[in-house]
């Protein structure tokens, strides 16, 4: 029987020995070894579900909780702190709603564990005003109507203010550029762009 035909079952004579050597071999596992493996699996497992202590800051706050290593620091913001603001668009780095700063740099916090946090100091949309006056960047938008359905806001904010600390808001090709890893649904675009030029060309510490 040549290599190409086929097994009665529909596996090729190559395809049935190479699962008639794995079954043989599992067969001549020792089943001590196949528990301890079975067991080294399930500890494993078992760890991403076991809390661990986290200290940070959150919009100058300082929090000691207890999380899961699998928890990500947008999950941490929304569900543990009940901050709300930093919102869970694709889940996978691509929108930008979920913009961040930590330690004074923009991050997606969809794709940041919040172990990784550990000691820093993280601010959300909720953290840029101070009390009732809002951030120079957020009454910009306002004025420029920089939103529309307005999901996309709080991350296209906190990614305006660190393009702007950055130095990448010397014009608007540049802003463009540096904002292209937000997106906004509605397009709002020209008017995003036009906020961030009025509060670079103020040049407000922000």
């Amino acid at each position: 029987m040549s290599d190409i035909e086929k097994h009665p079952k529909g596996d090729s004579r190559r395809d049935f020995l190479k699962k008639s050597s794995l079954v043989t071999a599992i067969s001549l596992t020792p089943l001590t070894v196949l528990k301890a493996a079975d067991r080294q699996l399930d500890e494993q497992f078992a760890q991403l579900f076991e809390k661990v202590p986290l200290d940070l800051k959150v919009n100058q706050k300082a929090y000691s909780l207890k999380v899961e290593p699998r928890v990500t620091l947008l999950d941490l913001l929304r569900e543990q702190l009940q901050l709300t603001g930093t919102k869970k668009g694709c889940d996978h780095g691509q929108c930008g709603a979920c913009t961040v700063h930590v330690d004074g740099k923009r991050i997606n916090a969809c794709l940041s564990l919040a172990v990784m946090n550990e000691g820093k100091q993280v601010t959300t949309i909720e953290g840029l005003a101070k009390g009732e006056e809002l951030h120079p960047m957020q009454a910009a938008f306002i004025k420029h109507d920089g939103f529309q359905c307005g999901y996309c806001t709080p991350g296209q904010i906190m990614s305006a203010v660190a393009c702007v600390r950055e130095g990448h808001a010397n014009s608007k090709e540049e802003i463009r550029e540096y904002m292209s890893g937000n997106i906004c649904r509605c397009g709002a675009y020209p008017n995003i762009v036009d906020a961030i030029v009025e509060v670079k060309e103020k040049g407000e510490k922000i």
